[in-house]
């Protein structure tokens, strides 16, 4: 069990959450301290995708509790969560494929009424993503897969976060551009963000994080420093190709 330090941000104790009557999480505890990634590795099916969702408030879970910066979140309602510092970038982007990329990049500063400072952070994201700035009236379902990602992740930024929670953020997306998405990645933990990544790609998500999780069928097998994760026998034979 990871250690739960002072400057803790998020909390996930005994966390199960079902579908109908089928149980996907079973009783699961992670720990995300300021400052850090956090990667969550495992097959497909594993449960990855419903952590999130249950941490984000999209998913109701069915026992467990969540704490975010000390305070118990685990009844608050996704836009609470929201307001108070939480963003999930979700797994295939699902941007508002209709509306521009400027409309998509408000959408993430709803809850928001600082203009001055919103101002600021559009400059933000155009630095991070200067294809963004170049598509800006351009509908969102016209972007390629990576640049969609992009705006997704912009999007998520708008809200001002202290945790991003990202849900397999180079599924889609051409190999170059994946590169580009996790030096992003990379630059947003070095300014402060602490970020909390599902992805498929095992090799990369250790490679960025600072420690990491193994979720198998619902529950935590394996935790841990994520280089010494990467030098696992086990996790190299069932993750990263042998």
């Amino acid at each position: 069990m990871a250690e739960v330090l002072p400057d803790t941000l998020l909390r996930v104790k005994e966390l199960s959450a079902r579908y109908g009557r089928i149980e996907v999480l079973h009783g699961i505890s992670v720990a995300v301290n300021r400052g850090e990634i956090v990667s969550i590795i495992g097959a497909n099916g594993a449960g990855k995708t419903t952590l999130l969702k249950s941490i984000g408030g999209v998913k109701n879970l069915s026992h467990g509790s969540i704490s975010f910066a000390g305070t118990d979140i685990t009844t608050l309602p996704a836009q609470e969560r929201v307001a108070k510092g939480i963003a999930l970038v979700p797994e295939g982007r699902q941007i508002f494929s209709r509306l521009t990329v400027l409309e998509n990049l408000e959408l993430g500063a709803y809850l928001r009424s600082d203009k001055a400072a919103l101002a600021e952070d559009f400059e933000k994201i155009f630095a991070l993503f200067p294809v963004l700035k170049e598509r800006l009236k351009q509908s969102g379902g016209t972007l390629s897969g990576g640049e969609q990602q992009m705006l997704a992740i912009g999007r998520a930024l708008m809200s001002r976060p202290k945790l991003l929670l990202m849900d397999e953020p180079s599924m889609g997306v051409a190999p170059l551009l994946v590169a580009k998405i996790f030096e992003t990645v990379q630059e947003l933990n070095s300014q402060g963000l602490t970020i909390l990544l599902v992805e498929q790609n095992a090799k990369l998500a250790l490679k960025v994080a600072k420690r990491a999780y193994v979720l198998e069928v619902g529950a935590i097998t394996s935790e841990g420093e994520a280089k010494l994760l990467l030098e696992d026998e086990r996790v190299q034979n069932a993750y990263l190709g042998g």
